[in-house]
């Protein structure tokens, strides 16, 4: 039972690791870049495109996978201001509108994606529906989120990172 405890934990962590390497890589191509460019005079183009796909994909990655739904930034001015009750309709109706957004438009996400396969990047040459195909994991991340905002609101029930990491969030007692 510990060995499958142990496994289990080690997987739960490996999206984590992952956004941390994702960093890193941007960290140490970035300083390579500056002893390319600024003490050895070679500019090399490789590392500009490294930082800027490692960026787009720690960011979608990380937001798909490592953020936890209490770790998000909220903009609650009014959202704290309000009765419990009008709270809970306005995470049911943004989170519904949000979800419709996303389910609406996640076709054309997919088309996109897809369609980038016959472009390559400049330097790493790369297939661009590998470098954009992060943003599907994402756009359904969003969806599901967004879902069980709308439902935490139907429901009156916080999720449990909420209540944890942030009591003052999302307070329907």
């Amino acid at each position: 039972m510990d060995t499958v405890r142990t496994l289990w934990q080690r997987l739960a962590a490996l999206p984590q690791h992952i956004s941390a390497l994702l960093l890193g890589s941007m960290f140490a191509v970035f300083i390579l870049q500056i002893v390319f460019r600024y003490f050895l005079n070679l500019p090399v183009g490789w590392t500009v495109e490294w930082v800027t796909i490692a960026w787009v994909w720690g960011i979608l990655f990380s937001f798909a996978f490592v953020i936890r739904q209490g770790d998000m930034i909220r903009l609650d001015i009014v959202y704290s201001a309000v009765p419990r009750g009008v709270r809970r309709a306005f995470d049911v109706f943004s989170g519904l509108i949000c979800a419709g957004i996303f389910i609406y438009t996640l076709p054309a996400a997919w088309g996109y994606v897809t369609f980038m396969e016959i472009e390559r990047t400049a330097y790493l040459r790369w297939p661009f529906d590998l470098v954009f195909g992060i943003y599907i994991p994402f756009h359904i991340s969003v969806i599901i989120r967004m879902l069980l905002v709308a439902w935490g609101g139907i429901m009156g029930s916080r999720s449990r990172d909420e209540v944890d990491l942030h009591p003052e969030t999302h307070d329907y007692d």
